[in-house]
């Protein structure tokens, strides 16, 4: 630090217009830092709004076609995919995750022949869309979440959605030892160039309830996942998480939440110096939408300076629902 006094420094100066402000301003947001999570759902020119999520809906696989097609031409450069999976599909083994005709994949395909390298297709990899307990792995007797068993579908659910044109992976479910197995499995399948972007910091949240909603497992859910997500009271086994999954290969990771975990994404990248993504999940989304429909600030002023806040923290990018309105804004 500089031995700055006054009034040979006066720090408004630089504040004192606008084109003054934006050349001094540090942290830049433009659309290709955004990533815009899409749920798919099953029928035809479907969209089932979802009332936990204003502004959100489910699209039918040629909605999310249209959606993608949306997204290139706001500048968004990535959609990640959720499906909702038909009660009738799920079952305790999650097995419609392995079925190369399941939502995901006919999503990515379709995303994919409206598209083609136009846009970036993010996957969730976690059983908890296809299990008829809401849980992201497979259960023993006790209802606990067993790793391994999990980690080896987990596998081929990642190869089942690269098969289908997957470009990056995003294992959710927080399983040890996933990262490397779905490496490993990525370059005997021949798909050397599909990144892993690894939820390497995903914490035991309050903040999921409306995405639970979304994808169809919140009711369905039995007990919690406090035995594979992360304390929300620790921050130091998160940059052992992050290390472990770098070192099993993965191309970037994520925390998730992300407001409430700054610090996480700060020490991450101050730490490792690799891309470093937030998911501002689903409820802090609606925390927006309630607080401007409540009158306590501007939503767009509001969304704004909490996804700059993601960037000025360090991250790469931001998963957020508000992605299309965040790039009509930043378009002008």
């Amino acid at each position: 630090m500089t031995n700055a006094s006054y009034p040979a420094t006066r720090l408004r100066r630089t504040r004192a217009t606008g084109w003054s402000r934006a050349m001094h301003r540090e942290t830049v947001l433009t659309p290709a830092d955004l990533i815009w999570p899409l749920f798919v759902t099953d029928g035809s020119s479907v969209e089932e709004p979802v009332t936990s999520l204003p502004g959100v809906s489910r699209w039918s696989v040629d909605g999310i076609a249209k959606r993608a097609r949306e997204a290139v031409d706001l500048g968004i450069p990535c959609i990640a995919l959720f499906p909702n999976t038909q009660p009738e599909k799920r079952s305790d083994d999650g097995a419609e995750a392995l079925n190369p005709d399941n939502l995901m994949c006919r999503a990515i395909k379709a995303v994919r022949d409206a598209c083609g390298s136009d846009i970036g297709i993010l996957t969730d990899v976690a059983l908890d869309p296809y299990t008829s307990h809401g849980q992201d792995g497979l259960l023993d007797e006790t209802g606990y979440v067993l790793n391994d068993d999990t980690v080896a579908v987990l596998v081929d659910q990642a190869v089942n959605q690269a098969e289908a044109g997957a470009d990056i992976i995003a294992p959710s479910d927080m399983m040890d030892g996933r990262v490397r197995a779905i490496r490993m499995a990525l370059e005997m399948n021949q798909h050397p160039n599909v990144q892993i972007m690894a939820y390497s910091a995903k914490y035991a949240s309050a903040f999921y309830g409306p995405f639970r909603d979304a994808v169809g497992s919140g009711g369905l859910l039995k007990g919690d996942k406090k035995s594979y997500q992360m304390d929300p009271a620790n921050g130091d086994e998160a940059l052992r998480e992050i290390a472990m999954d770098i070192a099993e290969g993965a191309d970037s990771i994520m925390v998730k939440p992300g407001l409430a975990y700054l610090d996480v994404i700060w020490r991450a990248k101050q730490e490792f110096q690799v891309p470093v993504f937030a998911y501002q999940v689903s409820g802090e989304y609606a925390l927006i939408e309630a607080g401007a429909a409540a009158g306590v600030g501007d939503r767009d002023a509001l969304l704004m300076e909490k996804l700059i806040a993601f960037k000025r923290a360090g991250c790469s990018g931001v998963l957020t629902y508000h992605a299309p309105r965040a790039a009509e804004l930043l378009n002008g």
